[in-house]
């Protein structure tokens, strides 16, 4: 069959089927194998978008459960931190105690040492307390209540620099002293038209109120008591001459002295080493120029006062008499004694009289008198 369509010409040849598959069972076989393959095409697809699905759904689950994971990671690890700060806190807070408890026992330590020391030196006062100098005492019968008993005595020596034209007058009576200071002004008379205006002043005097003393061990010195009865000089060389030997425990010796009031004498030594040896033996034999002679050597407290605390006082007796004029009379100071001795002028019995004149320094000395004795 020809066609005029175009220029060009072709043919339409069939060629005979070479196969069963080309044949329309073979069309329809393959028709039914490609819609089974198809078939399970669309199964293994639904299969797919269900595993798909389920993968999804799997996964939204897995990210769900990070999600829970993590927040409970996170809430984990910020509970986790509290306690970390919690613990560090606390740790701190134990150090601080720490802290504060070694204190304490530093503290504690400290004090412990304070208090074996001062029961060391307690100790060693309570040692030289019943090492001391024996003295023999006798009970003259005399007894008092404890509450009136003084726990600290000394002598008092005050020196008091007077004023120029000034004098100064005891009475033995406080009473002629009193009505002497309240009458205040009197005019001494030196002459037959000359006279005098002196005022009679208090002498206050400071005294000592309370006085503490601290007392501890020299380790110099040492005190030597139960000595012979000899010459002064003789005894102090002895003594001086046999503890300076170091066979007998002694040293170099820088300085000997006598103390009168107690019967003793006190060696001090340059070095430090030596006294408190000699303390330890207490008895010594030393070679006098007679005989042997034992002496007792103890140790010798030095004292310091820590607390001091003064007191006004006014002399019961003792007036002051001030505004003597410079004249020229050279028996001024006594005519104003016998001025106060008489009666007729207020005075009394006088004890002692001292004058200070214009352009002189004049000092007096006041000392504490002893209690007069009661008569029996």
């Amino acid at each position: 069959m020809d066609f005029n369509a175009s220029d060009e010409d072709f043919s339409l040849v069939m060629e005979p089927l070479k196969s069963s598959e080309e044949t329309l069972e073979g069309i329809q076989n393959l028709i039914s194998k490609y819609k089974i393959t198809c078939d399970n095409l669309l199964h293994e697809q639904e299969d797919l978008a269900n595993t798909i699905k389920d993968s999804k759904k799997m996964t939204k689950d897995c990210k769900k459960r990070s999600m829970k994971l993590a927040k409970s990671v996170q809430e984990e690890k910020q509970s986790h931190q509290e306690q970390m700060d919690s613990e560090l806190e606390s740790l701190a807070m134990m150090g601080q105690e720490e802290f504060k408890l070694m204190k304490e026992i530093q503290d504690v330590q400290a004090a412990l040492r304070e208090e074996e020391a001062s029961f060391e030196q307690l100790k060693q006062q309570t040692d030289v307390f019943s090492s001391v100098p024996e003295k023999n005492v006798v009970f003259k019968g005399k007894t008092s209540e404890a509450s009136n008993l003084q726990m600290f005595d000394m002598t008092s020596r005050i020196v008091y620099p007077m004023v120029e034209g000034t004098a100064l007058i005891t009475f033995e009576e406080e009473e002629v002293a009193k009505r002497i200071l309240s009458m205040k002004k009197h005019q001494v008379k030196l002459g037959e038209e000359c006279r005098i205006t002196v005022e009679a002043q208090p002498v206050q005097l400071i005294l000592p109120k309370l006085v503490e003393i601290h007392s501890e061990v020299c380790p110099q010195r040492i005190l030597i008591s139960n000595l012979p009865e000899m010459d002064m000089e003789t005894l102090l060389d002895r003594l001086q001459l046999h503890f300076f030997h170091s066979k007998h425990g002694g040293g170099d010796v820088e300085h000997c002295e006598f103390l009168p009031d107690s019967g003793t004498v006190v060696l001090t030594f340059l070095k430090d080493n030596i006294a408190k040896g000699l303390t330890e033996k207490e008895f010594h034999d030393v070679k006098f120029p007679k005989k042997m002679h034992t002496v007792r050597v103890t140790p010798f407290l030095n004292g310091n006062i820590v607390n001091l605390k003064n007191k006004m006082v006014a002399c019961p007796r003792t007036v002051l008499l001030t505004g003597i004029p410079q004249v020229g009379n050279d028996n001024l100071p006594d005519h104003v004694e016998i001025h106060f001795q008489r009666s007729s002028n207020g005075g009394g019995e006088l004890e002692a009289f001292l004058y200070s004149p214009p352009g002189q320094q004049t000092t007096a000395l006041f000392e504490s008198m002893p209690p007069k004795k009661e008569q029996q």
